[in-house]
């Protein structure tokens, strides 16, 4: 099903897919059992997504033009503007993973990544973040991310298929969250 598959650099004109995908996947617009399968947790504006994809941090996948899934990969600059992400960024001094000492310069926020559900579970994952990973690797050796802990789908996602590492936890706003960390010099294996 992936084979037909075109994975993109997000341009300005991908902006009304990235939004409605995003919209049937929002966690405010979830019942209790559809947040089971997964869930994005920050809306995007229009003048968010133009400031990221302008920074070539967007990164799509697409059948027949029709956008399947994103990834943001951006800095903490960008980031900043919202408050968990600036938490986040409170705690880089105490991260360690490997040999890297986090910092704002050496490492990324990335996420959040939402897959369409009719296309989950069929490998989009593993191409998907291989393909973003070749773009920022060029900029950022170390990838950060979070994930709220009662996103189960998404925990087993980064650590069994892209074996990201969960290098600690932390609690906001009442939402307990994992740490994760990726080498962005390794290459993920494509099945």
């Amino acid at each position: 099903m992936i084979e037909n598959i075109q994975f993109e650099v997000a341009k300005l004109s991908d902006i009304d897919g990235v939004l409605a995908l995003q919209e049937l996947y929002l966690v405010s617009n979830l019942s209790e059992e559809e947040k089971e399968f997964g869930f994005v947790t920050t809306p995007f504006t229009i003048p968010q997504l133009t400031e990221v994809i302008t920074q070539e941090g967007l990164f799509l996948a697409k059948d027949n033009n029709k956008t399947i899934s994103y990834i943001f990969s951006g800095s903490w600059d960008f980031f900043n503007q919202w408050p968990i992400f600036n938490y986040m960024i409170t705690l880089l001094p105490d991260l360690k993973f490997l040999d890297f000492d986090a910092t704002t310069t050496n490492s990324f926020q990335y996420g959040p990544i939402c897959i369409d559900k009719k296309y989950r579970g069929k490998g989009l994952i593993t191409p998907l973040f291989e393909f973003m990973r070749k773009h920022v690797v060029k900029k950022y050796p170390l990838a950060l991310t979070f994930i709220n802990k009662t996103n189960i789908p998404s925990t087993k996602a980064h650590t069994e298929k892209l074996n990201w590492t969960i290098i600690g936890d932390f609690q906001f706003n009442n939402n307990n969250y994992f740490i994760l960390a990726y080498d962005m010099n390794q290459p993920v294996s494509i099945r």
